[in-house]
């Protein structure tokens, strides 16, 4: 994909591997506003404004370098969508969401959103972050970054109560404490397996909000989220013929497999494709 550079803006040239709405609406984040011509894209302290065009795409921010590998411009994604195009039943999932990149998002806002997105809806989910944003994030001048981990130690659990965390309040309030500043950034150097089970480890934490993590924040592609909507797929492709139902565990070890060091790139696809309703 070609894509050119400047002193406060990245211009992208072609749609066949980059749509801002497959990005951004396949499950991966929720830092971001739909403003109708555009969207806006928060990361961490960082802000870009999204604009489609006749040739591709404008991306406006002070921050290129950063949003050049929040977005991964420099994967091809062309070779990828070859390579698992090869499996039958991807082959409509990447037609449908051919734009999706697996965004490089900050460590700990992942690991924050994740919490606050299990059993929640994209709204209420959404509305939290925002709220904690607002409330505990650095004013940069028209939105709010992100909390730190620091801002968010001075608050009780009542604080993540009254943003409409519910019961999840107690995770944030424990997970702050089980971490230190420096503590996601050293586990980068970690095996797969390993970084998976210290995630665990973590208040508010499941195997899925885990691989959540591993593939939106760490980059780790031999992961595969599975929810409801990946354990429909599975049941429609793969578990015909079971005479019972694997466990999700079960699930996830077996597209692992399945799809290799491509699995967090496959989970993509057929996930959008699958809440979609376009499988």
């Amino acid at each position: 994909m070609k894509y050119s550079i400047g002193k406060d803006y990245i211009e992208i040239f072609g749609k066949e591997d980059f749509n801002i709405r497959d990005i951004l609406e396949c499950g991966q984040v929720f830092s971001y506003k739909d403003m109708g011509d555009c969207y806006l894209v928060f990361s961490a302290d960082k802000k870009a404004k999204v604009t489609e065009t006749n040739l591709g795409y404008i991306i406006k921010t002070n921050s290129p370098k950063y949003f050049e590998n929040y977005f991964d411009l420099k994967t091809d994604y062309g070779k990828i969508k070859a390579t698992l195009s090869k499996f039958p039943i991807l082959k409509k999932p990447i037609e449908f969401g051919k734009g999706i990149r697996i965004l490089k998002q900050d460590l700990f806002e992942t690991l924050i959103s994740f919490i606050v997105s299990a059993n929640n809806n994209i709204k209420r989910i959404t509305l939290i972050l925002n709220r904690l944003r607002e409330n505990l994030g650095k004013d940069m001048g028209g939105y709010f970054a992100f909390p730190t981990r620091e801002s968010m130690l001075k608050k009780d659990v009542n604080f993540y109560k009254e943003i409409g965390a519910g019961y999840r309040a107690e995770y944030l309030y424990k997970v702050v404490r089980q971490i230190d500043d420096n503590t996601l950034e050293e586990w980068k150097s970690l095996d797969t397996k390993t970084l998976r089970n210290k995630l665990i480890s973590l208040a508010g934490v499941g195997p899925k909000v885990a691989d959540c993590v591993l593939l939106f924040a760490y980059s780790r592609q031999d992961v595969f989220p599975v929810d409801t909507w990946i354990e429909q797929m599975y049941m429609k492709f793969y578990g015909k013929n079971e005479e019972k139902v694997l466990s999700r565990e079960k699930i996830r070890e077996f597209l692992v497999q399945e799809f290799g060091d491509l699995a967090g790139y496959a989970q993509q696809y057929l996930f959008y494709s699958m809440r979609s309703k376009e499988v």
